[in-house]
């Protein structure tokens, strides 16, 4: 970490990202990546009949990684221009070489390029991630898929669930961010070299109006930055409704993940379920017997941060003049970067917290009962209809008592006592045993249990199965 205590540093770096995702967004990745174009950028000029040698593009290959950053800083002072700083400190390494880098080129050539194969190696690391948080969830849902439990609509208790299938509610979400994150890093296109204005000129003067030989270049090139083609039209740079695409899945994630440990938050509360906690881990500095969700708060903070970055390159994509405004050049350097490093940040504490979750079946059977009787009097309604009783007379009578019984709670505190207003009223011909049997929460959860288990088997494990060479991965929480 670093020790820097007099200027501002982001807790991205200091707190939160991952230093995998930390250096794909480093300048380490991002000026090698400018030297790796040049040199395919060379390479394929000199396999199409340029004055290119394979001495020089050998030479280029050599020099890819030893960087001379203080020359380069020093040389932008003098010319002010970042791209051409690197292409003069560059040629200093291969002198050789120095008169063929970057021919025929534009400084979006290596900058935009080298965008979109930061954001498709930051989205390999995010899919890797995001397929061992479902890998969790798909194994609790699995556990709990016949426990009981409490469904709320508008936070109100509603009619039953199971523990496993509130998962698949989550898990769900992510696979439809899973979808997203798929087709996006497979639809991503390399800009190519399409010029000043996207119009190629300068590669119609190199070869001489040769359009095949244009067209191969750009191929050539990205077949070797790994990438089966490139934008077909372009300004200088490539739409910046990329970014914004790229982030929207982004924010997809980030809402996800809010969603869940918003939840969980409220779970938590309940005391039907828990985060992992660490045996030291404070929760209050006054109240010592505190619980705090303070990772699932973490979630809900950052993925907010995420889904209001989004919106950054939505506004740069639709202010963008013509063929091209340097208006974008600040902006994303923050927000695309900051929405990985957020979303990486996000998908490691989902890793942990999913790892470990709590479950209390007490808590969970103790809040089912105190609300079943409100839920189970239809059924025993209807038992009493099919041995002769009036269903409107009944009807009348169950509402009679549930407004007693919801008084006895919310009043004056105590248990529920449907059941006994209605075991002790001959209207609806009862005994104890048959009310005990009607109270049975697993008659009250419809297909929960299938469907949990339909949804895994036909959604999930497909995908986990494909996948499985990345699974097992997981995260400790450090603070």
């Amino acid at each position: 970490m670093n020790n820097n205590t007099n200027s501002y540093e982001s807790p991205f770096c200091t707190r939160y990202a991952s230093e995998e995702m930390q250096y794909i967004f480093s300048a380490d990745k991002k000026f090698t990546t400018w030297r790796k174009l040049w040199v395919a950028l060379a390479r394929a000029e000199m396999k199409l009949g340029l004055p290119v040698t394979a001495e020089q593009v050998k030479q280029l290959e050599e020099h890819i990684d030893d960087i001379d950053y203080a020359m380069a800083s020093e040389r932008e002072k003098v010319c002010r221009h970042d791209v051409m700083s690197h292409v003069y400190t560059y040629g200093k390494a291969c002198p050789e070489s120095a008169g063929i880098i970057h021919l025929g080129a534009t400084s979006c050539y290596v900058g935009d390029n080298t965008d979109v194969i930061i954001m498709r190696d930051a989205l390999q690391v995010v899919k890797r991630k995001l397929i061992n948080v479902m890998n969790n969830l798909a194994k609790f849902a699995n556990e709990y898929k016949d426990m009981p439990c409490l469904a709320y609509t508008h936070l109100q208790p509603a009619q039953l669930t199971t523990v496993g299938k509130r998962a698949t509610l989550w898990l769900n979400e992510l696979l439809m961010d899973f979808e997203d994150l798929e087709y996006r890093i497979s639809t991503l296109k390399l800009l190519g070299s399409k010029g000043t204005t996207g119009t190629q000129a300068s590669f119609m003067e190199l070869f001489e109006g040769d359009t095949d030989k244009i067209k191969q270049l750009e191929k050539m090139i990205a077949e070797e930055m790994g990438f089966d083609s490139v934008v077909p039209v372009s300004g200088q740079t490539y739409s910046r409704k990329m970014d914004s695409q790229v982030l929207a899945v982004l924010s997809g994630i980030a809402q996800s993940c809010s969603k869940f440990s918003n939840d969980m938050r409220i779970l938590q509360s309940f005391k039907e379920m828990e985060e992992p906690r660490e045996k030291k881990q404070i929760g209050s500095s006054a109240m010592a017997y505190k619980r705090n969700p303070m990772r699932c708060e973490r979630i809900t903070s950052l993925a907010r941060y995420v889904m209001i970055d989004s919106l950054n390159p939505a506004f740069t994509a639709g202010t963008q003049w013509f063929e091209r405004t340097l208006d974008d050049s600040a902006n994303k350097r923050i927000s695309v970067a900051e929405a990985f490093l957020g979303v990486d940040a996000i998908l490691n504490i989902m890793m942990n917290v999913t790892d470990g979750l709590v479950v209390y079946p007490e808590i969970i059977r103790r809040r089912v009962m105190a609300e079943l009787p409100f839920m189970a009097s239809e059924n025993i309604m209807m038992d009493a209809v099919k041995k002769g009783g009036n269903r409107q007379e009944l009807h009348d009578r169950i509402m009679d008592y549930s407004m007693v019984a919801g008084e006895q709670v919310k009043v004056y505190g105590k248990d529920n006592n449907l059941c006994e207003l209605i075991l002790a009223d001959p209207m609806f011909m009862v005994t104890k045993e048959e009310l005990d049997a009607v109270l049975k929460p697993e008659s009250y959860t419809g297909r929960s249990s299938q469907q949990v288990e339909e949804f895994l088997n036909d959604c999930i494990n497909p995908i986990l199965e494909a996948n499985k060479d990345v699974l097992g991965e997981n995260f400790e929480m450090k603070n």
